[in-house]
């Protein structure tokens, strides 16, 4: 069953209709009946890329938190030869919001980390909605101790609004555990991604996402605080979130600009839920690159450039020339083509 979004419901009816001729039609051989059909058909497309070659940041916002956005375990099926999952951060508990395991990805052992959201009711309960608690950020330290002392590389699929905020996990030093996986990951002698796929959610998402290399999927959203939250702390007005995604530069256009994030990755004509297999392929095809390009590069110059990267954002951020603008305008003409799949900071300031 489709799952329409508030600025999809103009496309909602189309398809609709689409859906419901296709019934008609059946085995007809028609030709007036197929030729009505191929015309709602490109309508309905021409619709989709006008749709979501415009998005506002809310509606970025609304997509990347689309319930049938492909997630961590989807990546992890699709991606990985073998998969073993290990749980437990040997203090505590299990928390199942944070995936973690070894993996083998195009003849290459690695570590994995993710947020998982979960797909139905059941599984976003069991994964508590991606929202990780100090023991899945402990879990994650243990992996990355393990992927350094088997010098493995690091792969993480960051999707969360955020770490989890109750009693118990500030009791248990939540934010305690989110600085230390912080500085852990800044401290590695092993190359690690970090791809945005869906939201980026303040430190719990920077907990794994202190990397080498940092991407976003084209409609996802990378912020410091969700802009529900925003607004509440702001103008004490959750309705004025959209407002508040506006004014927090969370897509992936404007994080490229700011330097925050090295590339983005295209998603297909209408997001990731609408072309599942051909954004995991994507993705698949940027790791690959990404990590080969690690392979001759030292344990010293991996955690060296990995702090300078960060340190950095905050004293030299990059202003947008005119040049810049230029190309940026330049790229969003061009997307409806859909012929670029991957953008990067280089790129931009051609």
């Amino acid at each position: 069953m489709s799952v329409y979004l508030d600025f999809e419901k103009p496309l909602a009816a189309i398809e609709g209709e689409i859906r419901a001729m296709q019934e008609v039609i059946g085995e007809s051989r028609a030709p007036e009946l197929k030729a009505e059909l191929r015309r709602l058909q490109e309508k309905a497309r021409a619709m989709l890329g006008d749709l979501y070659d415009n998005l506002t940041p809310w509606q970025k916002t609304q997509v990347a938190r689309h319930p049938r956005r492909p997630h961590c375990l989807d990546y992890i099926a699709d991606l990985m030869d073998e998969f073993t999952p290990l749980a437990g951060d040997r203090l505590y508990a299990e928390d199942h919001a944070i995936i973690a395991g070894v993996g083998r990805f195009c003849g290459r052992s690695l570590v994995v980390l993710g947020q998982e959201k979960g797909h139905d009711m059941e599984s976003r309960m069991k994964h508590n909605f991606g929202m990780a608690r100090p023991e899945g950020y402990r879990k994650a330290m243990r992996m990355m101790d393990l992927a350094e002392k088997f010098s493995m590389p690091i792969v993480s699929f960051v999707d969360t609004a955020g770490a989890y905020p109750g009693i118990g996990a500030e009791e248990r030093g939540q934010s305690e555990a989110i600085a230390r996986s912080i500085d852990r990951s800044l401290s590695l002698r092993v190359p690690n991604i970090a791809i945005v796929i869906g939201e980026g959610g303040s430190g719990g998402a920077l907990a794994i996402a202190a990397a080498n290399r940092v991407f976003m999927l084209e409609h996802a959203i990378y912020t410091v605080a969700s802009p529900e939250a925003c607004a509440s702390i702001l103008w004490r007005d959750p309705a004025s979130a959209k407002s508040a995604s506006q004014a927090l530069k969370i897509t992936a256009e404007d994080l490229l600009d700011l330097g925050v994030i090295d590339g983005i990755v295209e998603e297909p004509l209408g997001g990731a839920h609408r072309g599942r297999a051909q954004t995991i392929a994507l993705v698949g095809d940027l790791l690959d690159k990404e990590l080969r390009q690690f392979d001759n590069v030292s344990p010293a110059r991996l955690s060296a450039e990995r702090k300078e990267k960060f340190l950095a954002m905050g004293r030299d951020v990059p202003i947008m020339t005119a040049a810049m603008a230029r190309r940026r305008k330049a790229l969003k003409r061009g997307k409806s083509s859909r012929g670029r799949r991957f953008r990067s900071l280089k790129t931009l300031k051609r």
